[in-house]
């Protein structure tokens, strides 16, 4: 790994430790990897776990979090041993007192570490396919522009399902880009993403797959045979892990996610945006001021064109499609940046005035970088079920049952925060008689049968207030603006309060 490839990972590292938390959007898999960790994966230990509590509208898979959970479990262990991890909220916030011969607070998530690390990987394959084709110059501005924008340094240690299939994507891009003759692996590795993990990358690899055979990089013989191999494999992995945990059979969950989105016509449901929205809004808030070089790159070099061409059809054909969202195109990142990295050299080597041409690329990337300091401060501060729940788990009490609204579930009250209910990840820290229970029962609530509760509304009664949680309330010239989101209150009528 280059330097730069070092920035990306303390980047996408710095995210996680100033951003804890997580939202309704990552909530499926963190549980998943959760339950896969303390409960294992044992028959009987299945009716404990989240998902059958909490389905969610459609089925999702396990694949990514039974691999993000055992790495994280052989990674912990040693830690475990040594004292430096004591609580499950360790596991996702490794909490240790001593770092070698530091005494300081530190926390690291362990389980988004992972993820970002393995995306930090995948990226970095791409910058070293970029180098050896494009130059050295591109490869590493390649990698200061994606270390200078936002969105994927940030969400690159996120369990959403898209970060999951980012990581094979990525890998896959290195390949296509060293134009290999054999376009086995790549081919095989998008097969396995869109199977497993996010359907709407089908729509590439079929992109790709007529892309390959117009330039005849494969015959339509071996096409069709890897194809068939990753795509039944693929599928054969996801059933057998999805069926079992779900306990349905057969269960393809992304299957269950084209018919409800798609063929139901349902993901219309959370919005509907204009055909232009992806090139309007979505990729410019993906890219920052790097867009516009993006655009200068596909047209000066025919190289670039080439391994453009079947991410931005990709991109036009989901435009199609009513709901749209910037993670549903996340992956064309690397293309548009390579695209960007390429026009930024090429600016700087071709045109005239060059010292005032480096200024103005380095004014774009020292904006981005402003741009993307600016938005890590807001996400800081937009996670109030987390901070209300850690202020919560900070009562001196014993037998407490604890209300969590929506609003908190959604944005940050994780399995890995309910540190003061099973299952412990030491025995130790289990006392008798101490034991919590958290409760998200949605819906209208009578929070008279609860000692205590996280709320959104304040209950004109009167229940005592232990922590007030202010979160982001949009911006004003004095800067960022914070309000009141959460409560933490007490009942001071429930019995032992």
């Amino acid at each position: 790994m280059a330097a730069v490839d070092f920035v990306l990972l303390f980047l996408s590292w710095a995210h996680v430790l100033i951003s804890p938390y997580t939202k309704v959007e990552e909530s499926f898999n963190l549980h998943a990897t959760h339950d896969v960790f303390f409960y294992g994966v044992a028959k009987a230990s299945l009716k404990k776990y989240d998902h059958f509590v909490f389905p969610g509208v459609v089925p999702r898979t396990f694949v990514g979090s039974v691999l993000l959970a055992w790495t994280t479990k052989v990674l912990s262990a040693p830690l475990i041993w040594l004292g430096l991890l004591n609580s499950k909220f360790d596991i996702q916030i490794m909490r240790m007192d001593s770092f070698y011969l530091l005494r300081y607070p530190y926390n690291l998530s362990t389980v988004r570490l992972i993820l970002a690390s393995a995306n930090t990987f995948a990226f970095s394959r791409v910058r070293r396919a970029i180098s050896h084709r494009f130059g050295y110059a591109t490869g590493t501005m390649f990698g200061l522009i994606t270390c200078t924008q936002f969105h994927l340094p940030f969400w690159m240690g996120r369990t959403l399902p898209n970060m999951f299939a980012l990581v094979p994507c990525n890998i896959a891009f290195a390949r296509l880009i060293s134009n290999q003759a054999d376009v086995t692996v790549p081919v095989s590795l998008l097969v396995l993403a869109a199977v497993v993990f996010r359907a709407e990358l089908a729509v590439y690899v079929g992109i790709l797959s007529l892309y390959l055979l117009l330039r005849t990089r494969t015959s339509l013989t071996k096409l069709v045979a890897v194809g068939l191999i990753s795509g039944f494999t693929s599928l054969a992995i996801t059933v057998s892990v999805d069926s079992y945990f779900w306990q349905k059979w057969p269960l393809w969950p992304e299957w269950q996610g084209i018919y409800f989105n798609v063929v139901e016509g349902k993901s219309s449901e959370w919005g509907v945006s204009p055909v232009y929205a992806y090139w309007a809004l979505h990729l410019p808030k993906l890219l920052l001021g790097t867009f516009p070089f993006s655009l200068v790159g596909f047209t000066v070099d025919p190289r670039i064109r080439a391994v453009a061409i079947p991410p931005i059809i990709f991109v036009c054909i989901l435009s199609l499609l009513g709901h749209k969202e910037w993670r549903f195109v996340v992956y064309v990142v690397p293309v548009f940046n390579l695209a960007a990295a390429n026009a930024f050299v090429w600016c700087s080597q071709r045109l005239p005035w060059t010292r005032v041409v480096r200024f103005a690329l380095l004014t774009t990337l020292v904006a981005n970088a402003a741009v993307a300091g600016l938005l890590t401060m807001i996400s800081n501060a937009n996670y109030p079920g987390g901070d209300a729940l850690t202020q919560a788990n900070k009562m001196s009490r014993a037998n407490v049952t604890m209300h969590i609204c929506n609003l908190a579930a959604q944005t940050g009250a994780s399995l890995f925060l309910q540190e003061h209910s099973p299952p412990y990840l030491l025995d130790s820290m289990h006392f008798i008689g101490s034991q919590w229970t958290y409760d998200k029962t949605e819906g209208d609530v009578d929070l008279r049968w609860y000692t205590h509760a996280i709320v959104e509304d304040l209950p004109p009664s009167k229940w005592s207030t232990n922590a007030t949680v202010d979160a982001f309330d949009g911006l004003s010239k004095k800067g960022i603006r914070y309000s009141p989101k959460l409560w933490v209150i007490t009942n001071p009528d429930a019995p032992g309060v």
